[in-house]
């Protein structure tokens, strides 16, 4: 094998479970596209198997943990289809690999009814059994049964005292922010909570094989659906017919695309943490209205 492709040697956990399973040794490694965070490989082993690896050997050690766990049970609710996840260990997640193929003529519609099916799923709490990540940022996901509070203090409160932190906000910032929360009980509707993707824009769905989509990198928790639907929209948004077969499924309340910015104020703290003041300009738009 090419080691050179590889910035780390093969982790010996990797090696030893292929070898465990009769799978032979990694032979070949291709780069695959893939996120600003992690290492992506298709690789092949001497038996002529293929798996997709994703290597990080400097995250923390629950990242690819708690990816696999999200992907299993998101897989387990029937309802949307991911990738089978083989193998986890503190600096590698393995995989199942899926050809990318062309969309099938019903792609976006079957992504819309799988999700709104999905979200139809009962949970006892906002939050989820273990912590997540978003990026590389930590997700806390402690359970609480206020979604008003979970979404104030594990997604907004947390985001903003990071980037306080870093000098990223300013304190006018973190007011307007605070107004925000106290509001949010006028502003989102009462929702139930749901198992949820986390971070679901395009480039989180693969089609695989027979046109179908896939769900990967999960930021998994429970919580208020309108926030999973409001991500597909913020990075260039989704196909024609998702919106109408998701309605179809599970119907939205009236004004729900003028609610999508305050859930993705969440994702653009997160992007202003992990990738600096770019995202500054839009945080603060979405803060304009709180600021007193």
């Amino acid at each position: 094998m090419n080691h050179s492709l590889f910035q780390q040697p093969v982790p010996p956990a990797l090696q030893h479970w292929l070898e465990q399973q009769g799978l032979g040794r990694i032979e070949q490694a291709e780069p695959l596209a893939g996120g600003s965070i992690n290492q992506v490989f298709l690789i092949t082993t001497t038996t002529d198997e293929r798996f997709v690896l994703k290597r990080n050997p400097s995250c923390p050690d629950d990242f690819f943990l708690a990816e696999a766990r999200s992907l299993q049970l998101l897989g387990r609710t029937g309802c949307v289809a991911v990738p089978e996840v083989y193998h986890a260990g503190p600096d590698f997640l393995l995989m199942e690999y899926l050809p990318s193929q062309t969309p099938s003529s019903t792609y976006w519609e079957q992504l819309g009814e799988s999700l709104a099916q999905l979200h139809q799923q009962p949970a006892d709490q906002f939050g989820f059994p273990f912590d997540t990540y978003c990026g590389s940022n930590l997700q806390p996901n402690a359970p609480l049964a206020d979604g008003y509070q979970f979404f104030s203090e594990r997604r907004l409160i947390h985001q903003a005292r990071m980037a306080r932190d870093q000098g990223l906000l300013e304190r006018g910032d973190t007011w307007a922010l605070e107004h925000l929360c106290e509001r949010l009980p006028e502003l989102i509707p009462a929702q139930a909570p749901a198992p949820l993707h986390g971070d679901l824009w395009s480039g989180n769905v693969h089609c695989g094989p027979e046109g179908r989509p896939y769900l990967i990198d999960p930021a998994a928790y429970h919580g208020w659906p309108e926030a999973d639907l409001a991500m597909t929209q913020l990075f260039g948004g989704f196909g024609a017919g998702f919106l109408q077969a998701y309605q179809e499924v599970r119907r939205l309340e009236p004004g729900f695309a003028q609610r999508f910015p305050i859930y993705n104020l969440y994702h653009l703290l997160n992007h202003l943490n992990l990738f600096g003041e770019a995202y500054l300009r839009q945080v603060r738009q979405i803060l304009e209205p709180f600021r007193r």
